[in-house]
């Protein structure tokens, strides 16, 4: 039961809990191996009728290891990003494959890939403690996992918000802004797995509590205002006329990452919503492959988790200064 993945069949449920807690349950390679094969054998199980996750730390899954992605960058080895995602990407189609439930218990801190191992699942339970964001523009990446697919299909605009700035929501906002499916208080989770392994997806109703009211509530008239705009410099410019300290804020949060991962996060997020999944993810592939080995990824991550001294060196430096033209050639060619 050391393994960073515990697979094991209980009752009518198959189980399966990260166990990486020195690393927040980020996963690596072999995890999502461990995963993707899990998923395999329980979808095929007959005496499974349905798939747990969860974890036992106060956090769910912190994303991928991008450490690793970052020394693979500097090392100028692109096998170890195609690997990885490419191997991430095919776990996350499978979960949204599954013709059984597919339960995530998210009591804790979920970000990036956390999201991608929970999205796109069936049921998806946010406790009181559950944070959840898609921060990937702060280290020059975008969100992906799915989340191309995910993010345009949330109310309004909150998507196109989450994807760019990486704002967090808390709890029960899970829950209205689409990442989670139902709210359980987090005393009663022990009792919510048992019931979920004796009887199987129809028990999480009888736990599902009736949601706080959505504390962004009175920012969404702004919100789909600005970030339904069709192009990132008409965001920021209705950022900058509404003036109010919520826009402000979403402005300086912008401004703080990547301009250049804003410009092709937005493109990938626009295009996500007319897409199915399975197109989604295969566009996030081809960019990927392509962002992950660049210099602005390397600089993300050397500020942000290797010197941490959060002061990345952005280039070029604004969201005005990016080139269109370098933008649109990301997006050149179709993915094989």
């Amino acid at each position: 039961m050391d393994r960073e993945v515990q697979v094991w069949r209980e009752g009518r449920a198959g189980r399966i809990r990260l166990n990486r807690p020195k690393a927040f349950n980020a996963l690596n390679l072999d995890m999502v191996k461990t995963i993707r094969a899990a998923l395999e054998d329980f979808g095929a199980d007959p005496a499974v009728h349905v798939i747990l996750v969860d974890t036992l730390e106060r956090w769910f899954c912190s994303g991928g290891d991008v450490r690793m992605l970052h020394a693979g960058a500097v090392a100028g080895d692109a096998s170890i990003a195609e690997s990885f995602f490419g191997q991430e990407y095919a776990m996350n189609q499978a979960i949204a494959d599954l013709r059984k439930p597919y339960i995530a218990i998210i009591n804790g801190l979920c970000m990036g890939g956390g999201v991608g191992i929970s999205a796109h699942g069936s049921h998806r339970i946010a406790t009181e403690n559950a944070l959840l964001a898609m921060p990937e523009t702060g280290i020059a990446l975008f969100p992906d996992v799915g989340a191309s697919y995910v993010l345009p299909r949330m109310p309004g605009a909150l998507g196109m918000y989450l994807g760019l700035t990486g704002a967090r929501v808390h709890g029960a906002d899970a829950v209205h802004a689409g990442f989670a499916t139902h709210y359980v208080p987090s005393g009663r989770i022990p009792e919510l797995c048992d019931a979920i392994v004796r009887d199987g997806a129809a028990a999480v109703a009888e736990y599902a509590a009736p949601l706080p009211p959505f504390t962004l509530a009175a920012e969404r008239e702004l919100i789909d205002r600005a970030f339904s705009q069709d192009s990132v410099s008409a965001i920021v410019a209705a950022l900058e006329a509404d003036g109010s300290a919520f826009a402000k804020a979403a402005l300086a949060q912008l401004r703080a990452h990547s301009p250049s991962s804003i410009h092709w996060s937005f493109e990938i997020i626009r295009r996500g919503a007319a897409q199915d999944l399975r197109g989604c993810l295969a566009a996030e592939y081809h960019l990927v492959c392509q962002v992950a080995m660049s210099a602005e990824f390397i600089e993300g991550v050397r500020a942000l988790l290797v010197d941490k001294d959060k002061s990345p060196k952005w280039q070029p430096p604004l969201i005005e200064d990016v080139d269109p033209a370098r933008i649109a050639a990301l997006f050149a060619h179709k993915p094989g």
